[in-house]
């Protein structure tokens, strides 16, 4: 499932153990090794984001071309369709649907010097596993994602299987997941304008205190337009169910 990382991973176990048995004796070297190995997935400062996705202090006028979002501003595509999703009275994500394929955006607190996608992505390909799907770990567009195929209910109540793409970027204090459905994920190199949209998204965390993983609650826009649950099929979205196994409400806004 993981096999890039661990051919990595394994390389440089090698390489520590190789060190360590010149310093200390063969018993220690498989203990240190894997300290090594798990302080280097985890406790690791956010990667450099050249090409976004954007903190808010990072950009001069974020709501340029975006929609404003309040925790997020949401770069704006010709043909789009923005919708929200809620956990109670809380909108925690949003979900921009081009066509066939949708990218899903969900913005998260998390520590101050320390990275979580490494961590998350592990916490979900398991319970994508555990649902029975079946997940591969790649270095794309965005770096490191899964590609996974989701155990769902198609609409005839037959089983069946949706492809996805879970992509993710940690900034300051912040970390972005973006859930890549439809064509998007079918053919990945198709999906250069929701990676684009991904890239360009714009985080503003907030200087409340707040727990890491605290979802940063979005808001509407003056201008949005209410669009019920269980409005026609034509005004949901085809991307709703099975998308994220982690999802937190229905899919209930559309704004045009």
């Amino acid at each position: 499932m993981f096999r890039r990382r661990k051919e990595r991973e394994d390389a440089l176990d090698e390489l520590d153990e190789a060190v360590e048995s010149e310093e200390e004796p063969a018993e220690d070297a498989g203990d240190e090794s894997e300290e090594s190995a798990d302080s280097r997935r985890y406790n690791l400062p956010p990667a450099p984001r050249p090409d976004g996705p954007w903190d808010v202090s990072e950009v001069r006028e974020p709501g340029e071309g975006r929609v404003d979002l309040g925790g997020l501003f949401v770069p704006g595509v010709e043909g789009m369709e923005l919708r929200v999703e809620v956990a109670g009275e809380a909108i925690v994500a949003a979900t921009v649907v081009l066509r066939d394929s949708a990218v899903q955006l969900q913005a998260f607190a998390a520590p101050k010097s320390e990275g979580i996608w490494g961590e998350v992505r592990e916490e979900i390909a398991s319970g994508i596993t555990q649902q029975g799907g079946v997940v591969d770990e790649v270095e794309g567009p965005l770096g490191w994602e899964l590609r996974a195929q989701v155990p769902v209910q198609l609409p005839d109540g037959t089983n069946g299987v949706q492809l996805v793409r879970f992509v993710g970027s940690d900034g300051p204090r912040w970390f972005l997941r973006g859930v890549i459905s439809g064509q998007g994920a079918v053919q990945p190199a198709a999906a250069g304008v929701l990676e684009s949209v991904f890239r360009d998204t714009v985080v503003v965390r907030g200087e409340a205190p707040m727990a890491p993983r605290d979802p940063i609650v979005l808001k509407l826009p003056n201008d949005a337009q209410m669009v019920p649950d269980g409005a026609t099929p034509e005004q949901q979205s085809k991307f709703g169910d099975g998308l994220d196994p982690m999802r937190r409400g229905p899919e209930i806004t559309e704004l045009h």
